[in-house]
């Protein structure tokens, strides 16, 4: 199982380790899409940022 990961709202003003948790993502920008397997720490860190982001399992 993998996940598609976009982030649909801006960080401005979000505290660092969230800017910091969207760079380790590998998002770069608004409506930036990638791709990851299914982790427990990648699932941490959509968890950590749910409010920005938009996830949909891909088989």
């Amino acid at each position: 199982m993998r996940l598609k990961i976009t982030q649909t709202k801006s960080s401005i003003g979000h505290k660092y380790d969230q800017l910091a948790t969207l760079r380790a993502l590998g998002i770069r920008r608004m409506q930036h899409t990638v791709i990851h397997n299914d982790t427990p720490q990648i699932r941490g860190m959509v968890h950590k940022l749910r409010h920005l982001l938009k996830v949909e399992e891909i088989s």
